[in-house]
């Protein structure tokens, strides 16, 4: 993209160099986005006359961030995340397709490749005193028909608010596992019930909401992938109601369709049917999986992830 540059103030000329429009070379689409970014952010600089030394705190905060890894985090939490999930259901709404049970944000604690089981798996290792929770549901297309050989790709936090491989105490892939569903599309896993967490206290995330005046906690929650032949990835999480943070979420993954209610379970026959301590906490929840015939659909969003 060429630029006559005696048509240009000092300014656009300077943005035209850097973001590469003068150049036959690179990516057009990628050009045009940088000098956009560019073209703002002096006006940023300009708009609150910010000092140099306010530029270079900026600047440092961005080699902190990457230091602590904590870009994905901050991106959730300042709801960069939870924007695309609006894109898409606008363009869903706009298109007039159909949906079935909601998006929310992944977060950025998935690890790849978790231990797979049919229809039932034990999720914690069992080390952790903690309530014991029986998590369960069906996977069914749009009209409430069952979706054999889905999978159902399951993460969540100990009492602790501490993820597997992020938390070096735990065990690898504790609170992890994919369970593929049989011919009635059920599946069903023992685990803990987790805790809620907040950003690392020390870590930039945090100190960017401290100056923003927010907290950076989110309620409990579990996370889950749903995939299955034939029809649209699923990335979605549940809060379990109660949560004093339920609907002050940080990351604003909290949907109303996405709140699960946990029950408190005393029947000893049926702990001893599932193999469970009595009393124990029983949360359902079902997935509506969307059909498509674009492959490309089936797949989660490619991102950097663990193992992956």
């Amino acid at each position: 993209m060429s630029v006559n540059p005696a048509k240009q103030t000092e300014l656009e000329t300077l943005l035209a160099i850097s973001s590469g429009l003068n150049s036959a070379q690179g990516s057009e689409r990628f050009k045009a986005i940088m000098h956009q970014v560019l073209g703002d952010l002096c006006q940023t600089i300009k708009k609150f006359d910010i000092t140099d030394e306010e530029f270079w705190l900026a600047v440092n905060y961005l080699n902190e961030l990457g230091e602590r890894k904590e870009a994905a985090l901050l991106a959730a939490g300042l709801g960069l995340e939870h924007y695309l999930d609006m894109r898409a259901d606008e363009k869903e709404a706009a298109a007039g397709n159909e949906t079935g049970t909601p998006r929310t944000i992944e977060g950025p604690l998935y690890v790849a490749n978790a231990p797979l089981s049919k229809g039932f798996a034990r999720m914690d290792d069992g080390s952790e005193k903690a309530e014991a929770m029986w998590l369960h549901g069906q996977v069914t297309d749009i009209n409430g028909q069952p979706v054999a050989g889905a999978v159902v790709d399951i993460w969540h936090a100990n009492t602790l608010g501490g993820y597997s491989f992020f938390d070096p105490s735990q065990s690898e892939y504790n609170l992890r596992r994919r369970v593929e569903t049989g011919a009635d599309g059920r599946y069903a896993v023992r685990s803990i019930v987790p805790c809620g967490y907040g950003c690392p206290p020390d870590g930039p995330t945090q100190k960017l909401l401290n100056g923003l005046g927010r907290h950076g906690n989110r309620p409990a929650h579990v996370h889950f992938f749903v995939s299955a032949p034939g029809f649209k990835h699923l990335t979605t999480q549940i809060n379990l109601s109660g949560d004093e943070y339920l609907w002050d979420d940080f990351a604003f993954a909290t949907r109303e369709e996405l709140i699960a209610d946990p029950v408190n379970i005393t029947d000893p026959s049926l702990a001893q049917q599932r193999d469970i301590p009595a009393p124990h906490i029983e949360v359902s929840f079902d997935f509506s999986l969307v059909a498509t015939h674009e492959s490309s659909e089936e797949e989660r969003v490619k991102r950097a992830r663990v193992k992956e």
